[in-house]
């Protein structure tokens, strides 16, 4: 027996009541977690502030934040079948580089996560407020004592729902999904009956320009809108036959939602009435504070905006219901990467779940729900940081290639050589454009982690990888981290614009790409993979 069987022998032992992921969920349910975390409050909102930063050459910007997450998706096929451990997205990078990457990758995650959460949740007390006036304080969107304690009650039935067993959750999480689905589709077909052509060329198709193509992918809340890939990887550990199951699903998921975005984008600017884009399209968010419903009261179709409002209840309290079963599956999967406290590595024998990590994500997103002094920043912020823990897949896949070339991949991705510096460019791109106010404050935080790391090497567990292989396997990361904050600062994105469009876009381009080879030449001299029969 190895080393690492030993030790997960030991584990064992020394937590009696440790149980085993249950394989439940089929394509169906992967499948429509996936669209099911994708669509929530983001299309709701998105396609009025696309519309104001880029007009109609918004529909490039879905097209190019749909193309960087199929390409993500792609490479987390490859990961996803060959390793389909719970938690994943955290035990990748631990299994190419160490325990390092795994920590700084579980902090920035984990934060993600759970403020989803609670950010559906909000977004869905906020629009019932349509309804019930009383949700909200007077002339504010802040909630009042009955809108937090709505708030607090629906974060009690995602618990509730993930809690006793990941059937439940699926089931109630499919039957949500329809509905989720059904409004969007007919909102394209009811717009579309409307559609003036003209609209797309009242000021040109990009009266932006590029500059503004890209700023609605980070800005705009495209990149928000599309971010579900994730809870698949998260839940791999609980997926029947999950070589076949798990690479459908992600791009099933991705190519869908793009599809439906790109349409949706184009149905609500070719309903606007003309005369509204008299002045340009740079003051139609407000407008159009909820897109979809304003258009069809605008257009007089009530029953539509009925639809509308009541979907969006129910679409971000269906997202935040996934990850409110995703985020347990993170912190499970730091706490096996060996950085986090071994309790949350316990799994209920009976029901399957990790409730031990489940009641820390309860606790984190009632946090969230706290009044913070700017939740737009956090949702900025939040989007920047799970780009991060997408665009750390193709640096990872490129070092198991490296340092586990035998590992049995039954999804095996041709075109890599292509495709996974693309993917990490196109995500290093993203969150370039996410703005220095952003860029400064996630990334300046990380490089803080590290840093607290290494002063505290006596208490870093050590299992198969030295801490000095750790330190170098991961300097890669934080040079990233470091030379993205450089180039926002002297970019146009919020920096000093001393590198002019599009000047800065090659600058962090080509700095990602060497980055990347930087990251997947330095990863472990042999694959920290776990054993055969680790969850």
């Amino acid at each position: 027996m190895s080393a690492r069987q030993n030790e997960t022998s030991s584990s064992q032992e020394k937590l009696p009541t440790q149980g085993k992921f249950k394989k439940q969920l089929t394509l169906t349910d992967l499948t429509f977690i996936g669209l099911g975390a994708i669509f929530g409050s983001g299309w709701l909102f998105a396609a009025s502030h696309v519309a104001t930063i880029a007009g109609p050459a918004g529909i490039y910007s879905w097209i190019i934040g749909g193309l960087a997450v199929l390409l993500l998706g792609i490479v987390y096929c490859e990961l996803g079948a060959a390793l389909p451990k719970a938690g994943g997205v955290i035990r990748y990078p631990v299994f190419s580089h160490g325990e390092l990457i795994g920590y700084l990758m579980g902090s920035i995650t984990l934060i993600a996560f759970s403020s989803l959460i609670a950010i559906e949740v909000v977004a869905a007390r906020q629009y019932a407020a349509a309804w019930f006036p009383s949700l909200n304080q007077v002339g504010t969107s802040s909630p009042s004592l009955s809108g937090w304690g709505l708030q607090f009650a629906l974060l009690c039935f995602f618990f509730y729902l993930n809690y006793f067993s990941v059937k439940t959750f699926a089931k109630s999480n499919n039957i949500i999904s329809i509905f989720k689905f059904m409004v969007p589709l007919l909102v394209i077909g009811v717009l579309f009956s409307f559609f003036k052509p003209e609209n797309l060329t009242v000021q040109g198709i990009a009266p932006f320009g590029v500059t503004g193509v890209q700023a609605a992918i980070s800005a705009g809340g495209i990149i928000f809108a599309y971010l579900g890939l994730t809870p698949i990887v998260s839940v791999a550990g609980e997926v029947e036959n999950p070589q076949r199951t798990i690479p459908i699903a992600l791009i099933l998921s991705v190519v869908l939602s793009t599809i439906i975005y790109v349409l949706l984008q184009l149905a609500f600017m070719g309903s606007i009435p003309t005369e509204l884009l008299a002045g340009g399209w740079g003051n139609i968010a407000q407008h159009f504070s909820l897109p979809y419903r304003d258009i069809a009261l605008m257009l007089g179709v009530g029953w539509l905006a009925f639809l509308v409002v009541s979907d969006a209840v129910i679409s971000p309290s269906g997202t935040g219901n996934i990850y409110m079963n995703a985020t347990p599956r993170v912190v499970y999967g730091w706490a096996r990467s060996g950085t986090l406290f071994n309790v949350f590595t316990r799994v209920d024998a009976e029901s399957g779940i990790p409730r031990p990590a489940l009641w820390l994500t309860f606790i984190l997103s009632i946090f969230w729900t706290l009044p913070f002094p700017s939740w737009e920043t956090l949702i900025n912020v939040v989007s920047a940081a799970l780009v991060l823990s997408y665009a750390i897949a193709p640096v990872t896949a490129a070092g198991l290639r490296r340092n586990a070339p035998h590992l049995y991949r039954p999804f095996y991705v041709r075109g890599f050589a292509v495709i996974a510096p693309l993917s990490f460019i196109i995500s290093a791109l993203i969150v370039y454009w996410s703005g220095w106010n952003t860029v400064s404050w996630l990334l300046g935080l990380q490089i803080v982690l590290f840093a607290v790391y290494v002063l505290c090497k006596k208490f870093v567990p050590v299992h198969n990888v030295s801490f000095k292989q750790q330190v170098f396997s991961s300097m890669w990361l934080i040079g990233f981290y470091v030379l993205t904050i450089v180039a926002s600062y002297l970019g146009s994105f919020g920096g000093k614009q001393i590198v002019p469009q599009p000047w800065d876009t090659v600058m962090v381009a080509v700095m990602a790409l060497l980055v990347f080879y930087w990251g997947a030449y330095t990863c472990l001299p042999k694959a920290n993979l776990p054993a055969d029969d680790d969850e």
